[in-house]
């Protein structure tokens, strides 16, 4: 869960980050299988724990972002619908108005990247 952990990280240390960007996070790990396992067999049944592990909950509680959030999803990705859940953190964004730019990338899967503009986006972000 490297890149949402990314995510995760920076929502929960405003203060320390500037930006923050990923390529195909699991958005929403408490309803999707592989969150399932991994947050139960890390942290037990009690699912209110989890959500403190998860982005989509996250970004309601911690709505102070001022920097849009990059995420570049492949639209030929397996796990997309199943396990990545992009639309739901789409929607929790939207709701707390937290600015986000999600690309869906036609014609890429799960191993595409675009770290030419996620660099440039960094960048950006601080000033450079």
């Amino acid at each position: 869960m490297g890149e949402h952990g990314a995510l995760t990280i920076y929502l929960k240390n405003l203060d320390k980050y500037k930006s923050v960007s990923a390529f195909a996070p699991i958005a929403n790990p408490i309803n999707c299988p592989w969150g399932l396992k991994a947050l139960t067999n890390y942290l037990g049944e009690n699912k209110a724990d989890w959500e403190e592990y998860d982005a989509t909950c996250l970004v309601s509680k911690y709505n102070n972002v001022s920097a849009t959030i990059l995420i570049d999803q492949g639209e030929d990705d397996k796990f997309l619908k199943d396990q990545l859940l992009p639309q739901k953190f789409e929607e929790a964004c939207r709701k707390v108005n937290v600015p986000l730019l999600l690309r869906l990338q036609p014609g890429y899967d799960h191993s595409s990247t675009f770290i030419d503009d996620h660099v440039r986006h960094h960048a950006q972000a601080l000033n450079l």
